[in-house]
């Protein structure tokens, strides 16, 4: 009688092996689905401004002059709001009003950076929905988003008067967190240089 036994604890030494890949699958789609990704926290936070000039968006003017390419230095003494942005990213096509809007409030720059984008594109884009940026640099290889640490577009920071990263949104921006959350940031920033 002892023969029928050795069988079913084989069958269960087969099954451990599934049962716990099933458990760690689990896990990792529970901690993959939960939470909100916007959230996600920014090592550059606190850090100053990557230190990447990027070439101007060639054929972009305004008022017959081209729009000039990033400069590290262009942060230094002013709030900037950089936004990661390209023309084939569709919620860059949603945020786009809220950003052209934003660009109105003269107490603070709105800085493009082109993510992999051919320039044709780009530009008709901005004719689209209205140039917000007073400076556009292109990144055609997507070296300056590693170094800005951005995750994928659109992503928007703000660099205080310092040049010093002071917050970072990831995905678009919204009506629901413009006021909320990237305006809120904005103020304090420009209150912390006053």
């Amino acid at each position: 009688m002892s023969e029928p036994a050795a069988p079913k604890r084989r069958s269960w030494l087969v099954a451990l092996p599934l049962l716990g890949f099933i458990a760690l699958a689990g896990i990792f789609l529970l901690r993959l689905y939960s939470g909100d990704p916007s959230k996600i926290p920014s090592a550059l936070i606190g850090h100053p401004a990557p230190q990447t000039a990027l070439p101007p968006l060639q054929g972009l003017v305004n008022n017959g002059a081209q729009v000039p390419g990033l400069d590290p230095a262009v942060f230094k003494g002013k709030v900037s709001v950089v936004n990661v942005w390209a023309s084939w990213c569709v919620p860059c096509h949603d945020e786009a009003p809220l950003l052209t809007e934003l660009g109105k409030d003269k107490r603070l720059q709105i800085v493009g950076i082109n993510y992999k984008d051919a320039p044709d594109s780009a530009r008709r884009f901005l004719g689209r929905y209205g140039n917000p940026f007073g400076i556009v640099g292109v990144d055609g290889n997507g070296r300056a988003a590693i170094e800005w640490g951005v995750y994928g577009v659109p992503e928007t920071f703000v660099v205080g008067r310092e040049g010093t990263i002071v917050y970072k949104m990831v995905g678009p921006v919204t009506p629901d967190n413009i006021d909320a959350v990237l305006k809120a940031e904005i103020e304090k920033a420009l209150k912390a240089g006053s």
